[in-house]
């Protein structure tokens, strides 16, 4: 396992070498760098990215002048540092591993991925020197409910909407990946920097992102839905999907080609939507006059599913716009 030189980064300049560190490098942090390192030594392919959710345009797709090709993870435990080594230094020799010591890695980064947990940003951003050591450069969160307003109070007392390199300061960007980023089939969302990224910086944070999924772009206040559609998402996802292997095992079916079937049937039809089909002509055309199908969704229907599938992602938003907040036991006192 190589060592990475003590220089302070600089690669935010174009056309310069990167260094990327993760903060609190967990199962996203080494799922990011396992694509990225997997991306550099296969042959590229073009980076996709979803439509704006916001209705705005998501801003083209360029390739980035320069990638990260060093590494820092940043861990607390021997244990987190053994499973970084297994997971990714058989794809490089330019990784390094840090045990409770965040600074050097912040000091040694260009662009520092903030993947720790929510309750833990205060005091690992807090700590003595991080805030000066991570002047000029690009800070990525992907803390879910910790908008940037709240990370630039956290190193700078206010939020800013000034140039960030006139005013001494970091670049943040927020993003959510999901946990398909396992599988690299994430459905990660980037929002908005004000003031918006330089293009080179904007192409790279798409790049880096489109190694492990689908990438969109969107405002600031709508990450809170975002966080309950796509971060939530899979737990919705998969308690219909297990309902409706419930309800074939009911009839017969074996447990286990149950939730096969099921994942495949929601797995092509995923597939198909994603290809342009809009959902209501989709089902539409499986819901034969008099047929199963139809009686099976009027059943569905009657019993509020659509209603109450709706309500959730609704209730999920406003939870996470809380846990933001910092409020406490929020899932114990709402009705």
């Amino acid at each position: 396992m190589a060592a990475i030189s003590n220089g302070v980064g600089t690669g935010l300049t174009p056309g310069k070498e990167m260094t990327l560190t993760v903060l609190g490098c967990g199962t996203l942090g080494t799922c990011i760098v396992s694509g990225i390192l997997s991306s550099l030594t296969t042959s590229p392919t073009p980076t996709k990215s979803m439509p704006s959710l916001s209705g705005i345009s998501t801003p083209t797709d360029t390739p980035p002048e320069n990638i990260p090709r060093r590494f820092v993870a940043c861990v607390t435990r021997p244990a987190s540092a053994k499973r970084i080594e297994q997971a990714l230094s058989s794809l490089t020799s330019n990784l390094t591993i840090l045990q409770n010591d965040n600074l050097r890695g912040v000091r040694e980064a260009d662009i520092v991925l903030l993947g720790c947990k929510p309750q833990l940003v205060q005091d690992i951003l807090s700590e003595p020197g991080v805030r000066d050591a991570l002047q000029g450069k690009l800070l990525i969160s992907i803390l879910a409910g910790v908008p940037s307003s709240q990370i630039e109070e956290i190193l700078y007392g206010s939020a800013s909407n000034n140039d960030p390199d006139v005013e001494g300061r970091c670049r943040i960007v927020r993003v959510l990946p999901n946990t398909a980023s396992m599988l690299r089939e994430s459905m990660t969302v980037i929002a908005y920097s004000t003031p918006p990224l330089p293009p080179h910086l904007d192409a790279l944070v798409t790049w880096m992102f489109s190694r492990i999924g689908q990438v969109t772009h969107v405002a600031p206040k709508l990450m809170d839905v975002c966080t309950a559609l796509c971060g939530s998402g899979p737990a919705f996802f998969s308690l219909f999907m297990e309902a409706i292997a419930d309800g074939a095992v009911a009839m017969g079916l074996p447990r286990k080609e149950a939730i096969f079937m099921a994942a495949q049937t929601m797995k092509g039809t995923a597939a198909m939507v994603l290809d342009g089909e809009h959902p209501a002509i989709l089902r539409d055309k499986v819901s034969t006059p008099g047929g199963c199908t139809i009686g099976g969704l009027l059943v569905l229907e009657e019993g509020r599913v659509r209603g109450s599938a709706a309500r959730g992602v609704r209730e999920a938003t406003v939870v996470a716009s809380q846990l933001g907040k910092g409020v406490q036991g929020v899932n114990g006192t709402r009705f």
